[in-house]
């Protein structure tokens, strides 16, 4: 008869099976290992039912997942504190008696609008881990679950340790009598990250994609690994957040003896809000940084194929990268004012940096302070890239002077390497700085993953606890496309004024001293029509003059006569 209760949709996705229920009378049949969609709203809390659980299995996990409003599950109808919990990912392991047939779990949402949400059971033998079976810190006996919490810089993940997996009615091994192979501080913990398609914010992807992260053959095949723990490690791992990126985390927990493993309740986050009325995952960028963005890209990209011919320019974009990277982390660590004021103040301390360097050029002509900001912003682009890699993973690089040393080296390496051909380097650099400031332009309006090149070493320049981050993007087609083009915008723009400046001098001269020979020219040849131009100041004020007698009334010249009929 219960059989009646449910209405169950085949649907393939994946290659896995699953079904959507639903049901008048407010119960829910699953079965193990098939995934449900249910809708669940406030006046309605479900009762969810397993049966015909075979005799072989010694404990359930079942999980729930919705994409960001609450759901809550119990053990019990009525809501007690150590057998309830509420979020947008959660799951609890029921231990089963012997002989147990039958396991009963209640769902309810206290949102005011409808939840959409997939479940699935999940069966374990005596010999398989349990996971958060020894927790000590949350407040379920047996907590599965992955405690996840962001910010602007970075994404943190926690969990209870794993016990040892035991028969139905025998008690529990104890989780640190003891520290030996035989107790549970020989299990170890892999971390898994899985990246969802880029922009894709839809409810129905992220819940399909999360029937990739429930099982441990599905999580080693479609996810990432990025770090083991052992016993003795914190159970806490930290990545780098991704703002408007679904992100699903998992840990396994593998028992090397036995060599079983078990699935945690997988885990997921956009680094946003949907709900915030300001900045959520939904709406489009800030509209201050898509105006500075594209005003740097237009400049960017004059300099990607004409920096070198237009040296002064050149000269200002770079002492405004140069000097507006450092005031914006300088105002961000010992100021709270809010983005865009910041923006505004970077925008206009990186002008004065560029005026800076290009009058340092014009009035003392000193090539080699020139030479050695072109060379360093170059640099410091080309180490930023190496940290980008999975090379910046390591853990060598996650105590600060040793990471810092680093990457001041491979920027001044690339400044020494090209010293003998400071042409080549300055028409490097404009082509390759050039081009990434496109980059950074799509980045606002399109999320591309390459903008986080140089906004990991901006995030680890203002937040010290970003250096035991994990530094982890997603590849995907968008980024080649965006790759591509910043490859072909650096190419095009380094042949182009390769070609064009072969056979002219390595740089302009001194604009000093061709002012003052100019000035002595003037003065010394009376032939040269210049030398009779009056002073700056008497032209001045002959044009004063001509404005001021627009302005006045016209004066009556001799005698009138009228005219005559």
């Amino acid at each position: 008869m219960w059989r009646l209760r449910l209405l169950v949709l085949g649907v393939l996705a994946a290659g896995s099976a699953e079904a959507q229920a639903n049901s008048s009378d407010g119960f829910l049949e699953f079965s193990v290992g098939k995934f449900t969609y249910f809708l669940l709203s406030r006046p309605f809390p479900r009762e969810a039912i397993l049966r015909h659980i075979s005799s072989n299995v010694t404990f359930l996990l079942f999980q729930i997942h919705s994409q960001y409003q609450n759901t809550t599950i119990s053990f019990t109808k009525t809501l007690l504190p150590g057998t309830t919990r509420t979020g947008n990912d959660q799951g609890l392991v029921f231990m089963l008696r012997p002989e147990q047939t039958v396991c009963t779990w209640y769902l309810e949402t206290k949102d005011a609008k409808p939840v959409q949400n997939v479940a699935i059971p999940l069966f374990y033998s005596e010999r398989d881990p349990i996971p958060g079976g020894c927790n000590l810190e949350f407040d379920l006996d047996i907590d599965p679950n992955i405690y996840l919490d962001y910010n602007f810089f970075e994404t943190t993940i926690k969990f209870a340790p794993a016990n040892l997996g035991y028969a139905r009615g025998a008690e529990p091994p104890p989780c640190d009598v003891s520290t030996g192979q035989e107790s549970r501080w020989r299990l170890r913990y892999d971390v898994y990250q899985y990246f969802l398609p880029e922009g894709d914010l839809t409810e129905a992807s992220l819940l399909q994609h999360l029937q990739r992260m429930t099982e441990v053959p599905q999580v080693k095949a479609s996810a990432v690994k990025v770090a083991t723990l052992t016993s003795d490690d914190k159970t806490t791992v930290s990545f780098s957040s991704l703002w408007g990126q679904g992100v699903i985390y998992n840990v396994i927990v593998w028992d090397p003896s036995l060599n079983t493993s078990a699935a945690y309740v997988p885990a997921h986050t956009y680094a946003c809000s949907f709900e915030s009325a300001d900045g959520n995952c939904v709406s489009p960028g800030r509209v201050s940084t898509k105006v500075f963005s594209t005003a740097f890209a237009l400049l960017g990209l004059f300099i990607c194929f004409f920096g070198h011919r237009f040296w002064k320019t050149e000269l200002f974009f770079i002492g405004f990268i140069f000097l507006g990277f450092f005031f914006y982390i300088l105002i961000t660590r010992l100021t709270s004012l809010k983005y865009d004021v910041r923006l505004v103040l970077t925008a206009v301390a990186g002008s004065i940096g560029g005026v800076l360097l290009m009058a340092s050029w014009w009035r003392f002509g000193t090539l080699m302070l020139c030479m050695l900001c072109v060379g360093l912003v170059l640099g410091f682009l080309v180490s930023s890239g190496t940290f980008f890699t999975p090379l910046g993973n390591l853990t060598v690089f996650r105590d600060d002077g040793v990471f810092w040393v680093t990457f001041s080296c491979i920027a001044l390496l690339i400044l020494v390497i090209f010293m003998g051909c400071l042409r080549i380097l300055n028409i490097l650099a404009c082509g390759v700085v050039g081009s990434y400031s496109v980059v950074l332009a799509v980045d606002s309006y399109v999320f591309t993953s390459l903008s986080y090149i140089t906004l990991n070493v901006l995030r680890r320049a203002l937040n010290t606890d970003f250096r035991g981050a994990f530094v982890g993007v997603p590849f995907q087609t968008k980024d080649f496309l965006v790759l591509a083009m910043w490859g072909m915008l650096a190419v095009s723009g380094i042949t182009l004024q390769i070609r064009r400046e072969r056979g002219q001098p390595p740089f302009p001269p001194h604009p000093y001293k061709l002012w003052k020979q100019e000035r002595e020219r003037r003065v010394t040849n009376i032939l040269d029509p210049s030398h009779h131009i009056p002073p700056l100041r008497e032209r001045l004020f002959g044009r004063l003059t001509q404005i001021g007698a627009l302005f006045q009334k016209e004066q009556p010249a001799g005698e009138r006569t009228p005219l005559l009929l």
